[in-house]
């Protein structure tokens, strides 16, 4: 089983991964720094909007309606650029530990090959004695 993991990781290319993981964090601070400025912005912008028609309710009513909604839609919208920015943090810390571990079991490679080379050397020089 573990076998399969194996042959996944070495198929995933890790140093486009690496290389990336500073833009997306980036991308997703940026989002969020954009949502926290922007959201008078995107108030005002969604309130100007009407229909040409005859209003079914009070403009008063519809008015605390379509803040209420843009309040709503504003919290999401926050809500969600905090968590693609703790996602995208979250990613960088799995592919830093995943490097790390992929340099260990390099070097536990390394030292695996150097000790049945040097088994297979003691076993020589023991049965030529």
């Amino acid at each position: 089983m573990a076998t399969g993991w194996v042959a996944a990781l070495k198929l995933v290319p890790w140093g486009d991964v690496i290389e990336a993981t500073p833009q997306i964090l980036q991308a997703a601070k940026k989002l969020l720094g954009t949502t926290q400025k922007g959201n008078a912005d995107a108030a005002a912008g969604a309130l100007e909007g009407g229909s040409g028609g005859e209003p079914a309710m009070p403009v008063a009513l519809q008015l605390q309606h379509l803040r209420d909604r843009v309040a709503q839609l504003v919290r999401e919208q926050q809500e969600s650029a905090v968590l693609i920015q703790s996602l995208a943090e979250q990613n960088a810390q799995v592919v830093r530990a995943v490097e790390v571990l992929r340099q260990r079991q390099q070097r536990l490679t390394v030292a695996a090959g150097i000790l049945a080379a040097a088994c297979t050397g003691l076993l020589v020089w023991v049965l030529r004695q």
